[in-house]
Order: C-alpha cells, then sequence, then structure tokens
C-alpha cells in the first residue's frame, strides 16, 4: 500500500508483490504514434517491480470506463497514452481512489504533462514512471465534471473550438489560430461570484479558471499556478483593444501575463458564472456548446499522479531574455 502525500514523493512498495499498471492506450488521439510501445515498455520499465498490460480504447468515453475497472480491481497505476483528452478520461475515473495516474504524452498540448515536468519522449517519460514517484494533486469540477488544467469561457473556448474544427494540430497552427482569432473576437458580458463576495458583471474577453499554469502546447495562461495549494486561479482579460489584445497574446507564449496591466488573477476555492446565452466552453482544451451557468470548485489533493521527482511542477517563471521581448510587444 502507498502512504500518499502532498508535501512528499512516495514510492512503489519494497516488498515481493509487483506494482500492476495499465497502458490505457487511444490509438488514433494526439499527434504521435504508439507503434512501438511494447517494445520501448519491455526495454525501460523495470519488471523485477513492475507488471503491465496495454489495452486500447475503442471509442470516446472508453478512457473511463477502463480506468473504473482497473480502480476498482486494484490496480496501482493507470498510464494514459495519448492526448490531453485522453489523459482526462483516465484522471477523472481515478480521482478519490487509490489508483494512480500516470502519463506518456502523446498529445500535441500535453498540458498536465508538461505541468508536472515529465518528458514529452515515451522513453523519457517511461524512465519517470520506473521512478514511481507518487504526490497527491488538486483537481477542479466544474457542474459536478472533473478537469485538471484548465476550464474556460469567452475566447479561449471561442479558440478551442475553431482548433478542434481546423481537423489541424501542433503549436505552429495554434498560434496561427490564436492571432487571428484574436483580432475579432467580441467580449462578452459576464456576472461571477467568488466565494464570501457579491456577485459582479463585466465585459470580459475571456474568463479562464486554471488549476495548473497552462492550456498546454507551451502557453501559459496563469503562470505559476500550482496544482497543491488547494485553490484555483481565475484569470479575467478585460474587454481589450486591439493593442492590448497583441500583447496578452504574446504573453501566453512568454509566461508573462501576470505582468500585463488588463489582466485580472484572483484566486479562490470556489466561483460561480453566469452568462446570457448558451456557447463554447471548453475544459482541458476540449471544447463544448454549453448552457449559462457554472459551478466551479477546487478539490484539494484528490488526485494521486506520478511526478518528476527531481521536479514536481513547472514554476512558469519567465527568464530576462523573455521579459525584454515582452516590452517589445505593446
Amino acid at each position: 500500500m502507498y502512504l500518499f502525500s502532498s508535501f512528499f514523493c512516495t514510492f512503489a512498495p519494497m516488498e515481493d508483490k509487483k506494482t500492476k499498471i495499465v497502458f490505457i492506450v487511444n490509438p488514433i488521439s494526439g499527434t504521435r504514434s504508439k507503434e512501438g510501445l511494447a517494445n520501448v515498455i519491455k526495454n525501460t520499465l523495470d519488471a523485477e517491480r513492475f507488471e503491465w498490460s496495454i489495452v486500447k480504447t475503442q471509442y470516446a468515453g472508453h478512457g473511463v470506463e477502463i480506468a473504473t475497472q482497473c480502480a476498482d480491481e486494484g490496480v496501482d497505476i493507470c498510464v494514459a497514452v495519448g492526448g490531453d483528452g485522453t489523459v482526462n478520461e483516465v484522471a477523472r475515473a481515478l480521482v478519490q481512489r487509490n489508483t494512480a495516474l500516470a502519463i506518456v504524452p502523446c498529445g500535441s498540448g500535453n498540458g498536465l504533462a508538461r505541468h508536472l515536468c515529465l518528458p514529452m519522449s515515451m522513453k523519457g517519460s517511461l524512465r519517470i514512471l520506473n521512478e514511481c514517484c507518487i504526490r497527491a494533486f488538486d483537481y477542479g469540477i466544474v457542474n459536478d465534471q472533473p478537469f485538471f488544467c484548465t476550464c474556460g469561457l469567452g475566447f479561449d473556448a471561442h479558440v478551442a473550438l475553431k482548433f478542434a474544427e481546423s481537423g489541424k494540430r501542433g503549436l505552429s497552427t495554434y498560434a496561427k489560430m490564436v492571432m487571428s482569432e484574436g483580432m475579432k473576437y467580441k467580449p462578452a458580458e459576464y456576472t461571477i461570484q467568488f466565494e464570501g463576495k457579491e456577485p459582479q458583471t463585466i465585459k470580459a474577453f475571456l474568463v479562464d479558471v486554471a488549476n495548473a499554469a497552462q492550456y498546454g502546447n507551451n502557453t501559459y495562461i496563469a503562470p505559476g499556478a500550482s496544482i497543491q495549494d488547494g485553490v484555483l486561479d481565475v484569470v479575467i482579460a478585460n474587454d481589450l483593444h486591439v493593442g492590448a489584445r497583441t500583447r496578452m497574446l504574446s504573453d501566453l507564449f512568454m509566461k508573462t501575463l501576470r505582468s500585463n496591466k488588463h489582466i485580472q488573477l484572483i484566486q479562490t476555492p470556489h466561483l460561480h458564472i453566469h452568462r446570457d446565452e448558451p456557447g463554447p466552453f471548453q475544459i482541458d482544451g476540449d471544447p463544448f456548446i454549453s448552457g449559462t451557468d457554472f459551478d466551479i470548485r477546487i478539490v484539494a489533493g484528490g488526485l494521486k499522479a506520478v511526478t518528476n521527482p527531481k521536479k514536481i511542477e513547472d514554476p512558469a517563471k519567465p527568464n530576462s531574455v523573455v521579459n525584454m521581448l515582452s516590452k517589445i510587444h505593446i
């Protein structure tokens, strides 16, 4: 049995029983081939400590079913092999369970894997799995659905929908779409109530609720956010003029959004958002057409996950070059 802690890594037990791992593979998700995964596992994973199997998903939502069954059967670790959608499916089946999440990132975004400082290569992520450093992390819930990186309304949901419709993946496609859509997107009105506060109605370009620092693709919506602090980072971009939009969009890629005077950053464990009409909404990068009301809260330490023992969370601190460049984009 593992003894999980939000402060210290815990490792596989030293008893004779091997740690049981199930790799949940989405064969069609992400941008990277999963061919050869079994061979890489055989050549990398410590056979004396771990026993493993591979299960492939066959339809949307299948990852949730597989991971739920694994947790029910006492599997020690479920490894999501795919993009952010696959990670979300597996992770939401493991919240408040003893089974830990691990990730072999194969998507274009890989938001949670990047936040956990996991290598982007298949072999590198399996080497981290060998270390078997498991910690407890926070997750969010929006209208009873778990999320692990971000959820949001406004511009980010609009771009997520356009990105999904384009059929193309990768950072270059995403960056081009952000820049082109950012110049013509029309802000909307939202009523937001933070825990213990009176509701406030604002007109905003974007309202994003972040558990982790980035959307994925190294685009940082909440630089410095931690998934171990028991609060959500709410990011509100005001009704921006064109120049301010250009600055904000460059800040996303430069990790400098916190220094932008047009951005409000508020930490809270719970909030409610209302808008007048249904529209796009995104959860961990997956877009939906959703309703008018969103109840969002944090669950502290509710997900056990394999992380990098040498670097637990991405601090998302800009270097001096980034700071210099951010001053140019005004």
